[in-house]
């Protein structure tokens, strides 16, 4: 009989898990959420480096929330049922 253990270092293997830092400029603080960089390029971040996903702390992701809340509730609408 084989019995495996999965130790929690393996438990999230995605990029924040690994201690990705906030990709903004000027910002070296630990990132909490990844995000396309298609997405948060038109917010008025300025990003650093040009790869497919971008990580964002808690204060600069709470900016792109705010300054992309109409065009995120507009895109949620065209799913809604009536």
């Amino acid at each position: 009989m084989q019995v495996y253990i999965i130790s929690n270092t393996m438990k999230g293997m995605g990029i924040i898990a690994k201690g990705a830092k906030c990709n903004v400029i000027s910002c070296d603080k630990d990132g909490i959420r990844s995000l396309t960089t298609a997405k948060v390029e038109g917010t008025g971040l300025s990003i650093s480096g040009s790869s497919k996903k971008t990580v964002l702390c808690k204060e600069h992701y709470k900016e792109w929330k705010k300054a992309t809340k109409e065009d995120r509730d507009v895109e949620r609408a065209r799913y809604d049922r009536f």
